[in-house]
């Protein structure tokens, strides 16, 4: 007579995943990565396996994990005051306020939670501004491959039908144009223009920069037509592109009305915050818009922190995205199914001719965290504290995972 065999004990990994299958919405396709820490650079699985984050939580963790700059101010604060709501005033929302203004260009802020709740009052803005002169004037010009967010608002002025085509329908009056595409522009803007969406580099879409004419086009346009020029800076601004905001890399700088951001300024506590010049801003009155948690004590100042970490940075994230880029492209030229590399800063894509879904998951296997974007562009969403060493163990991996290409 044979005894059974033990039961095989599931992995934590395991646990966890049949854990969220079992009470999560089913919405997010998550990679097979359970992690449990994470430290500057890199991430730790819960068995302690260590990966290169090439992704930083989306462009969020700008200083990596556990910057002791920023975990001794979480912990600072989190002992005095994490949240007070906006009927009181706290130390650090007017301080982070004037900081931004003054990086920006733009008059006054407006504290949110995530990029896409600073593009609903964005939109907010541009509808009560276009209200303010003809109730005919509420149409918006977006753009194609754009992407602006997952409410009802944002995926409004999404340029992508697949983000759109359930949930339809959805604001009316949205223009969508190709991207750089100057007569298909001047076509789209009217006296019933309220405002324009710009990317000046899409991130879901692909990694496409929109060129200088291009928004310089826009802006002039914006100006005849009395509409307000929005630039979505959540994945491009906030240093990622060498410069504070990805609109300052153009010379002359094309100063948009109003500028949305979120993702790194926080280096991980939510915070997104909407910029706007006094034409604007003026378009928001008390009591037309608001937020519970937006622009908390804890969040601000750690925004306070991280800015003043990102001024000795910029330099090396100019430094660091040149040699990233160049070896990209040394790369690509290895490899015929490597269509183009584009980006700027520690805002990188590079595309390939076939899905890259794949190359993805066998990076991973080998220690290396990226993703893949439009189904055919890695995305390369480095932490500012990236040196040139990290940059060469990825492209070795990669190197490596090119060659089994068939």
């Amino acid at each position: 007579m044979t005894s059974a065999l033990p039961p095989v004990a599931e992995s934590p990994a395991q646990s966890l995943m049949d854990l969220e299958r079992d009470y999560l919405l089913q919405n997010y396709a998550r990679y097979p990565l359970a992690v449990a820490r994470g430290k500057g650079c890199y991430l730790y699985d819960l068995e302690g396996r260590r990966y290169l984050d090439l992704l930083s939580g989306i462009g969020v963790n700008a200083l990596g994990h556990a910057h002791p700059r920023i975990v001794k101010v979480i912990r600072q604060q989190a002992g005095l005051l994490i949240h007070s709501s906006n009927l009181y005033y706290h130390q650090y929302q007017g301080p982070l306020a004037k900081r931004l203004a003054e990086m920006s260009g733009l008059a006054r802020a407006f504290f949110a939670n995530t990029g896409t709740e600073a593009i609903e009052g964005a939109l907010k803005m541009v509808h009560s501004h276009g209200r303010g002169i003809s109730p005919e004037k509420f149409e918006i010009v977006a753009l194609d491959n754009s992407f602006h967010g997952r409410t009802l608002g944002a995926l409004s002025v999404t340029g992508q039908a697949k983000y759109r085509q359930d949930f339809e329908p959805l604001i009316p009056g949205v223009k969508f144009v190709p991207v750089n595409d100057i007569p298909a522009l001047e076509a789209a803007f009217s006296e019933r223009t309220a405002g324009m969406l710009v990317e000046l580099i899409q991130g879901e879409g692909g990694i496409y920069p929109l060129t200088a004419e291009y928004v310089a086009k826009a802006r002039e346009l914006a100006d005849q037509f009395n509409a307000l020029l929005v630039a979505d800076e959540t994945q491009c601004g906030v240093g990622r592109p060498g410069t504070y905001f990805a609109y300052q890399r153009s010379h002359p700088v094309v100063l948009p009305d109003v500028m949305v951001a979120a993702k790194p300024v926080a280096c991980g506590i939510p915070l997104g915050f909407i910029m706007a010049n006094e034409r604007a801003a003026a378009a928001i009155r008390p009591g037309m818009h608001g937020t519970t948690f937006g622009g908390g004590a804890l969040a601000c100042r750690v925004a306070l922190e991280f800015l003043n970490i990102l001024d000795e940075l910029l330099p090396a994230i100019q430094r660091v995205g040149g040699y990233f880029h160049v070896s990209l492209n040394d790369l690509a030229r290895k490899h015929g199914f490597v269509k183009e590399v584009r980006g700027f800063g520690l805002m990188l894509g590079m595309e390939l001719t076939m899905p890259g879904k794949q190359i993805v998951l066998d990076a991973m296997a080998a220690g290396l965290l990226i993703n893949c974007t439009h189904d055919t562009v890695l995305r390369f969403l480095p932490p500012y504290i990236v040196t040139e060493k990290e940059v060469d163990q990825a492209i070795k991996i990669l190197g490596k995972l090119f060659t089994k290409v068939k």
